[in-house]
């Protein structure tokens, strides 16, 4: 069997059962949970806007301040690789998993009220943040994998496009 149906199929797979991967194993640099759990996890997973850390020009994609209590390290540049619609998957997470009011209807999407009363994990972005880490990773992994694409049409005969 060649590769491009295995390929779909763990593509299709780690993308369907993006929720249930295993959590990228980030640092904590900030708000480290493993041996003492917060006495008030809505309040202490809560997030506004997360964020790289560092200034501009110099933001570091490395490290990301999820809120005041938590900065998470660790974060491969190599997941930044996986782009969907012209933009890394963890960026898009960092983008929606926030909390803001639409100008134009006044509806608040609160990325928290979504994590509490749906998934029932007050630090559901986070972890989806860290699953998404995995995910990326692992589509690279797959499509990195894949041979090179040999286009067969007008003007690019015999010409190869890498994978």
């Amino acid at each position: 069997m060649s590769l491009q149906p295995k390929a779909g199929r763990a593509l299709a797979a780690l993308h369907v059962n993006y929720e249930q991967v295993e959590l990228y194993p980030v640092t904590f640099a900030r708000g480290d949970t493993s041996l003492v759990p917060p006495p008030d996890p809505k309040s202490f997973y809560r997030v506004e806007q997360m964020r790289f850390a560092g200034k501009r020009p110099k933001l570091d994609k490395t490290s990301l301040v999820y809120n005041a209590n938590i900065t998470i390290t660790g974060i491969p540049l190599a997941a930044y690789e996986y782009v969907v619609n012209g933009k890394p998957a963890l960026e898009w997470v960092m983008e929606r998993q926030c909390v803001k009011t639409d100008k134009a209807s006044g509806i608040d999407n609160d990325a928290n009220r979504y994590a509490i009363e749906t998934v029932g994990d007050p630090a559901y972005p986070m972890r989806l943040f860290q699953r998404m880490i995995t995910v990326s990773l692992e589509t690279m992994k797959i499509v990195r994998g894949l041979p090179s694409l040999d286009i067969q049409s007008a003007g690019l005969v015999g010409q190869s496009i890498p994978a």
